[in-house]
């Protein structure tokens, strides 16, 4: 409620007093600053810890490789999609922001070296914790992958340091929940400077990528997921979401899909499937298969660079895919996870770009609740592929849950204090 405040606010000022309100921008900038400072930290984490998912889950064979294959497959392609419509509808085209208020502020960039042996040895930091305060985001990524597989080659030895790691995350998480708590004031600078420099146009603009947001995670959702479960298990779509509705719902709240993690384990294990089955491909599925995440941070890529007048060439475009491709593994769960995510995607690969994450700010709330019910929908429509794939699934069991013949017991979740012990307890122990 308090961005959306802002927001209205930051369009009032930006019409009525359209030269402070350019003035304001620092506001912006304030936020994107602090979520820059998070960026290292949180990717560093989230792929030690998706790796040592990917080491859980592939050494219980044929279902966590099933998974595994499926979740990168499909979030990929839900990044080429992004990429795709963002390419088709612009939405940031009719901005003119260069010359107004969009200062890169980065031309030390420029000056750097360019060629392909100084961004390779650019990649390796100077040591193996400067890549978490020089604000490097591909050396972290590199980091984050050798300690990854460290730990893996570790075994069980690995356990105790996964674990802390575990912990650091859930204060880093932390952290960023109290950066968010500033989302309003950046909100109400960036909008109030967009605005004063561009007045309704941004309105336009803004609205057109949500929209277009929206009706893209509808279709790979209802249109993409919903022919391949039909087609794969007989199941229809609308009948498995009408089943998770209040789970839909919490999301729809809390604006993060980890709130219904433990009612998404009950559920499917409930509707049939085994619970080996849920117990890897849930789990695993909040790391790996973030489909709503994945077409956000391209559309948004786009956007930004579209706003500022510096559109991303092809060879960037699928640079940026790969990049994401990783970095995206391990965002779910928090809100405002995303737009770091989008972040450190941009200071990878065009650093002159940054400051344009300020621009979306006042209406990341909405794009992130619709990331969340997306990464949601694809990941209980993956259990159910998953679990027929394998032969874990009970389909006379299915037919009766989605029917409505055996109801889900509401009472094994009667409070929130619950919700959240739940999830914490089913994410730490699968």
């Amino acid at each position: 409620m308090a961005v959306l405040v802002a927001v209205v606010l930051g369009v009032l000022v930006g019409f009525l007093f359209p030269a402070f309100a350019v003035e304001l921008k620092w506001l912006g900038t304030l936020f994107v600053n602090l979520i820059k400072m998070m960026i290292s930290p949180i990717i560093f984490c989230t792929i030690v810890l998706g790796i040592g998912s990917v080491r859980k889950a592939a050494s219980v064979g044929r279902i966590g490789g099933l998974a595994l294959g499926y979740f990168i497959t499909m979030s990929t392609f839900a990044l080429a999609v992004g990429l795709v419509v963002g390419n088709i509808i612009k939405p940031g085209a009719s901005l003119q922001l260069t010359a107004k208020i969009a200062k890169s502020g980065q031309g030390q960039v420029a000056a750097g070296d360019t060629s392909t042996t100084g961004f390779i040895l650019g990649l390796i930091p100077k040591t193996l914790v400067s890549s978490l305060t020089d604000g490097s985001v591909l050396q972290t990524l590199l980091v984050a992958l050798l300690v990854g597989f460290a730990l893996q080659m570790m075994g069980t030895a690995g356990q105790p340091i996964l674990g802390g790691i575990k912990h650091l995350e859930r204060l880093v998480f932390r952290v960023m929940s109290m950066v968010m708590w500033v989302a309003p004031i950046g909100a109400f600078g960036a909008m109030a400077a967009i605005i004063g420099a561009t007045g309704v146009d941004a309105l336009k603009s803004l609205g057109m990528l949500m929209l277009a947001f929206y009706l893209t995670c509808a279709v790979f959702v209802f249109g993409i997921l919903g022919t391949i479960l039909k087609v794969v298990t007989g199941v229809n779509v609308l009948s498995l979401f009408r089943y998770l509705a209040r789970e839909f719902l919490l999301i729809l709240s809390t604006s993060s899909s980890e709130s219904a993690l433990p009612r998404l384990i009950a559920k499917m294990e409930h509707l049939g499937i085994e619970r080996s089955t849920v117990g890897i491909t849930v789990p695993t599925g909040y790391s790996f298969n973030l489909d709503g995440t994945a077409i956000y941070l391209t559309m948004a890529s786009l956007f930004i660079a579209e706003a500022l007048q510096k559109p991303f060439s092809i060879g960037e475009q699928i640079s940026l895919l790969v990049f994401m491709i990783i970095a995206s593994k391990g965002a779910a769960g928090v809100s405002g996870a995303g737009l770091a995510t989008l972040a450190g995607g941009l200071q990878s690969h065009r650093p002159d770009l940054l400051d344009g994450v300020g621009f979306i700010v006042g209406i990341d709330r909405f794009m992130s609740e619709a990331r969340a019910l997306t990464n949601f929908a694809g990941n209980s429509v993956a259990t159910v592929l998953v679990g027929t794939w394998t032969n874990t699934i009970d389909r006379e069991q299915v037919d009766r849950v989605l029917s409505g013949q055996d109801p889900f017991d509401e009472s094994m979740f009667a409070t929130d204090e619950d919700h959240r012990q739940e999830a914490e307890l089913s994410a730490s122990s699968r």
